[in-house]
């Protein structure tokens, strides 16, 4: 069923989506990836929640947090699009979805919006039935929780990754004992410290280490240190981009391939491209090398696990609000029946019954 998006700050109205029911729920993105990704970030999670609704009524409401970086054109459409994080703090949400994006600090805490991301944070756990916590923002969320740092890698993890299912969960039912899912990033968080602070891992993956956790608080807490919801060129578009920053000067060391992503020719051409980059950062190969990655199709290989684990996510956020709609009904039952007994009190007093 198609997602109604908000747009210019406005509800859309859309016959049959109604509040009071568990089978419709608004879910809001706060998008912070930086401006190259803006659009497309918003793209892919609009396609996997999509894919995922198996017949819910999904809202999608857009936020950005005012205090990271933009250029003109990007906070021009954000302005069109999407409302101010502060028009959170009076309502509630279903469900919430927060990305990451490159840090421009060592320290998380030291970033230009760490105010406003923790004060999402704490209204997340009082103001959603569910909030995922995607890549970078999954590392701010337990850094701001539970003061758990991020570790660095000697390289960047990029690829798709065979990941294995830790223990049963509501998240991961259905889903194959293991399946693939792509991550990119340079750091990560041990599993030892996640559970000594009362997280629950759900997946992990060979050398990328955990891959899914969760966090019970008075919401269920998600974090995915993976990206399902990429596109099946996604990490081509990144690699692209690593390669340039190379041949700019921006990076001492030539990107890796993404693993378990090229297709065996693939592989044999950006690897002899490679060789001849190493001391030839010429705009003419960086050329050629943006030709070659232009002209390949990669298959998507995780769609059906990612929008397996999203679907069971809405099904977890549709559970938990039928339950809050089903303990107001039985208070408005109760409190009707209160009024209903006083006012047969008041009957029978003015009638002068005992």
């Amino acid at each position: 069923m198609p997602i109604l998006v908000d747009s210019n700050h406005h509800s859309p109205k859309a016959p049959g989506f109604y509040e009071g029911s568990s089978r419709c729920i608004t879910i809001g993105l706060i998008n912070n990836m930086p401006d190259s990704a803006l659009e497309a970030t918003e793209r892919q999670f609009l396609s996997l929640l999509t894919a995922a609704s198996d017949g819910l009524q999904i809202r999608l409401t857009r936020y950005m947090l005012p205090d990271v970086p933009r250029q003109e054109a990007a906070r021009n459409y954000l302005n069109s699009c999407y409302a101010s994080v502060e028009d959170l703090w009076d309502r509630h949400l279903d469900g919430l979805i927060v990305t990451g994006r490159e840090p421009l600090t060592p320290n998380l805490a030291d970033e230009p919006y760490w105010k406003s991301f923790t004060k999402v944070v704490e209204w997340a756990q009082t103001n959603t039935h569910s909030t995922v916590w995607s890549c970078l923002a999954a590392h701010a969320a337990i850094l701001h929780l539970d003061g758990i740092t991020r570790v660095k890698r000697n390289d960047k993890l990029c690829g798709i990754f065979d990941c294995a299912r830790a223990t049963d969960h509501r998240l991961t039912a259905g889903t194959p004992g293991t399946f693939r899912l792509p991550h990119s990033r340079w750091n990560g968080v041990l599993e030892d410290e996640l559970i000594g602070c009362g997280y629950r891992v759900l997946t992990r993956a060979g050398d990328a280490g955990v891959d899914t956790f969760v966090k019970q608080h008075k919401t269920l807490f998600v974090f995915f240190q993976g990206h399902p919801e990429y596109e099946s060129d996604t990490l081509l578009r990144e690699y692209r981009r690593d390669v340039g920053r190379y041949f700019k000067g921006e990076a001492d060391k030539y990107p890796a391939m993404p693993r378990s992503y090229f297709d065996r020719s693939m592989v044999d051409a950006l690897s002899a491209l490679q060789e001849r980059a190493t001391g030839n950062r010429s705009g003419e190969l960086l050329l050629e090398i943006s030709n070659a990655l232009g002209e390949r199709t990669v298959s998507n290989t995780w769609n059906s696990s990612a929008t397996g684990v999203y679907k069971n996510w809405l099904d977890i956020i549709c559970a938990q609000k039928e339950r809050t709609l089903r303990s107001k009904r039985i208070k408005a039952m109760t409190h009707a029946a209160r009024v209903e007994w006083a006012t047969a009190a008041l009957k029978r007093s003015d009638r002068g019954v005992v």
